[in-house]
C-alpha cells in the first residue's frame, strides 16, 4: 500500500507536466509529455507503478525549500555523519522575456547532488514503469547512463555513476563528501522519435542555470504583491502558473488523478483537464498573485475549444482536455490499489459532459476582471456574446451544481447567481463587445435571476442562503455571493449566512465543509474543503471584518505543507491533506483572501 502522506510531496513543473518529489527524496509521480499523459512514474497511486529516488543510505533528517523564486526544489538531507543537498527541477528554457516561460521544455528532469559536510552515503533506484505501471520496460546501459525500450515512452536516464541493472531497475550506491557533486537527468521522446541522447553534466548545469534564470524572470516580471503572507501568495502564483499548459494556455485543475477525498474511498477523480470555472477562477488569482497578461491565451484556447458548440445553442463543456479535447470518458484502472487503498484509480473524468450552468458566469467574470489584457477581436466578442446569451436561454433550468453531484440535477443557488454574473458582466462589457444592442435584454433577465435567488435561495428557518432553491441546507458556495458582487457582504442576510455557515458548517478546527448532509449520490464522506474556508475569510473581508477573517486564516494556514502547498481538503479526523494535490482551488483561495483581507485593513487603518 501507498503510504506516503501527501503533504510529504513538493511540485516540479515545466508548464507542460509535473513531477512530485517526496521528503525522502524519490519522484512518485510524473507524466511525460502532457500533464495528462500516462505515468512513467506512478507509485503514489501504487507500488508497482514506478519511481526514482536519491536518498541517504541510512536514516537522516530533512529540510526542503523552493530555490529562491523559482520552482527549483532543494531538499538537504542531515545524517549522523554528514550533509548532503539534492537539488530537482523540470527543465526549461532560458527566455529573454517572462511571458515565454515553458515554450519549447524539452521534457527533461533535472536532478543534482552536492555534499555539504562529512561524509554520506548514498543510493539511487530508478524504476520507470510507463503506462500506469503496466510496462516494465527494458532497461539497457548506454555510455554515460541507460536509455529504456518495450514502451511508448522512450526514457534516458544521464549518470555517470556504475550502474547495477536488474530485474527493471537501475541501482547505483556512492559516497559524496564536500565539493563532490553528482548530477543525473532524464530525458523523453516518444515512440515516433530516437531513443533520447543523454547529457553530459555539463550540460545538466547548463539546463539548470537555464531553468533558474527563466524562472526568476518569471518572478520578477509578474510577481508584485506586497501585501500580508506575501511570500505565499508569490509562492502560489508560480504554483498555478506551473499548473498551466504553455503550448494551449489551458490551465488544469491538478496535476494528479484519484488523490482520494476520503481515505479508503470512491470519491478519486482525475483532475488534469481544463475545467472553464477552474481556470477562470486562476486567472483571476492571477492578477493579485501574478501578470494576468497570459488570458489571451487561455481565452483564445477557450474559443478553439467551445466557441462552435455554443454559437449553435449546445451548452457550454464545462471542461477539456488541455489541448482542447472535448471527450474526456472515464475509465478505472484496476490493477493500482491507490493511495491508501483508495480504489478506483481513474483517469478520464465522467463530470465533462455534466450541465453546470455557473460556468457563463466564471468565464464572463474572468473576461471582465481581464479586459485590459484580452484582444477582444471579432471571434472572441462573438464567442463572449453567445455565452451571455445562452445564461439567458438555460438559467431557469436544473444542472449538477459547482460540485459536480452524481445525484439528480436541482436548481442549485450558486448556478442562478452565476448566470446573474454572466449577465451582469455582459452588460459591463457591452461596449467592448459591440452588443449595446443586448443589454436591455440582458438586463430584464439578469434582474429576473436576482428576484429568484433572493425570494427561493433565502431561508428564512435557517437563517441563510442556501444550497438549492425552496431547501434549507448550507452550502458554503454562497460565500461566493458577495465575492461576485450579486449581494453587499454587509446586508444582513448575508451576515446571517455568514455566521450560520462559521458555526454549522465547520470541523472543531475550524475549517469549512462544501456541505453537509446532502445526497450527493456518492458513498461515503469527505474532508473539509480548503477553498471553502479562504471563501469565508475573504467574506469576512469584505463584511468589513478582517480581525475575523485574519482568524479564519490562521485556521486553514498551519496545514500547507514545508514547502507552501496545499491540496484540496483536509481529513477533519487526522488533519491530513487529502485530495488531488497541489490543488489549484486552494492557491486561489489563499491569493483571494490574502488581497481581500489586506485591502479591508488598509480601509480600516484611520
Amino acid at each position: 500500500m501507498t503510504s506516503t502522506p501527501i503533504a510529504d510531496y513538493a511540485l516540479l513543473s515545466d508548464c507542460h507536466s509535473a513531477a512530485l518529489v517526496s521528503r525522502t527524496g524519490s519522484i512518485d509521480w510524473l507524466c511525460l509529455p502532457r500533464f495528462d499523459s500516462p505515468s512513467v512514474f506512478g507509485r503514489i497511486l501504487g507500488e508497482s507503478a514506478g519511481h526514482w529516488s536519491i536518498r541517504p543510505a541510512g536514516e537522516f533528517d530533512v529540510t526542503r525549500r523552493y530555490v529562491d523564486d523559482t520552482l527549483i526544489l532543494e531538499t538537504t538531507f542531515r545524517t549522523g555523519s554528514g550533509v548532503v543537498t539534492l537539488t530537482d527541477a523540470l527543465a526549461v528554457p532560458r527566455t529573454a522575456d517572462g511571458h515565454d516561460l515553458g515554450a519549447d521544455a524539452p521534457h527533461a528532469v533535472l536532478r543534482r547532488i552536492d555534499g555539504v559536510e562529512g561524509s554520506v552515503d548514498m543510493v539511487i533506484e530508478f524504476r520507470p514503469r510507463p503506462e500506469y505501471g503496466l510496462v516494465e520496460p527494458l532497461l539497457c546501459a548506454d555510455e554515460g547512463g541507460v536509455i529504456t525500450r518495450g514502451s511508448p515512452a522512450r526514457l534516458g536516464l544521464s549518470c555517470d555513476l556504475p550502474l547495477d541493472i536488474t530485474s527493471g531497475v537501475a541501482h547505483a550506491a556512492f559516497t559524496v563528501t564536500p565539493g563532490d557533486r553528482v548530477s543525473l537527468a532524464l530525458t523523453y521522446a516518444d515512440s515516433s522519435h530516437p531513443v533520447p541522447a543523454l547529457m553530459s553534466p555539463p550540460e545538466i548545469e547548463e539546463a539548470l542555470d537555464d531553468t533558474m534564470q527563466a524562472w526568476s524572470l518569471w518572478s520578477r516580471e509578474h510577481q508584485g504583491y506586497e501585501g500580508p503572507w506575501k511570500q505565499l501568495v508569490w509562492l502560489s502564483g508560480r504554483v498555478l502558473y506551473g499548473l498551466t499548459y504553455q503550448p494551449t494556455g489551458a490551465i488544469v485543475a491538478a496535476p494528479t488523478t484519484s488523490l482520494p477525498e476520503e481515505v479508503g474511498g470512491e470519491r478519486n477523480w482525475d483532475y488534469r483537464f481544463a475545467w472553464v470555472r477552474d481556470a477562470s477562477f486562476t486567472l483571476n488569482a492571477l492578477w493579485v498573485a501574478a501578470c494576468p497578461d497570459e488570458g489571451d491565451r487561455f481565452f483564445q484556447w477557450m474559443i478553439d475549444a467551445a466557441a462552435t458548440n455554443v454559437a449553435r445553442g449546445a451548452p457550454l463543456q464545462i471542461m477539456f482536455g488541455i489541448g482542447g479535447e472535448h471527450d474526456l470518458t472515464e475509465r478505472e484502472l484496476p490493477h493500482l490499489e491507490g493511495w491508501r487503498d483508495s480504489a478506483p484509480v481513474r483517469v478520464g473524468n465522467g463530470a465533462w459532459d455534466q450541465a453546470q450552468l455557473d460556468v457563463y458566469g466564471e468565464l464572463l467574470d474572468a473576461a471582465h476582471r481581464l479586459r485590459y489584457h484580452i484582444d477582444f477581436d471579432a471571434t472572441t466578442r462573438q464567442f463572449l456574446v453567445d455565452v451571455a446569451d445562452a445564461a439567458t436561454r438555460r438559467w431557469e433550468e436544473t444542472d449538477q451544481g459547482i460540485w459536480e453531484v452524481r445525484g439528480g440535477p436541482r436548481h442549485f443557488t450558486y448556478s442562478k447567481v452565476m448566470c446573474w454574473v454572466a449577465l451582469d458582466r455582459a452588460i459591463k462589457l457591452a461596449e467592448l463587445l459591440s452588443a449595446e444592442d443586448r443589454v436591455p435584454a440582458w438586463t430584464t433577465i439578469r434582474d429576473r435571476i436576482r428576484s429568484e435567488v433572493l425570494a427561493r435561495g433565502w431561508s428564512e428557518r435557517i437563517g441563510a442562503f442556501t444550497q438549492a432553491f425552496d431547501g434549507d441546507e448550507l452550502d458554503a458556495s454562497v460565500l461566493m455571493m458577495p465575492i461576485v458582487g450579486f449581494i453587499e457582504a454587509t446586508d444582513r442576510r448575508m451576515v446571517s449566512t455568514l455566521d450560520a455557515i462559521d458555526a454549522q458548517l465547520t470541523d472543531p478546527r475550524g475549517l469549512v465543509y462544501r456541505y453537509l448532509g446532502a445526497d450527493d449520490g456518492l458513498a461515503g464522506e469527505e474532508g473539509t474543503f480548503v477553498l471553502c474556508t479562504f471563501w469565508l475569510a475573504q467574506s469576512l473581508a469584505l463584511a468589513g471584518r478582517p480581525a475575523d477573517a485574519r482568524a479564519v486564516m490562521e485556521r486553514i494556514l498551519p496545514y500547507f505543507n514545508d514547502v507552501g502547498l496545499m491540496a484540496e481538503e483536509v481529513d477533519p479526523q487526522s488533519g491530513d491533506l487529502l485530495g488531488n494535490f497541489p490543488q489549484a482551488f486552494s492557491h486561489i483561495g489563499l491569493v483571494n483572501a490574502a488581497w481581500a483581507i489586506a485591502e479591508a485593513e488598509s480601509q480600516a487603518t484611520p
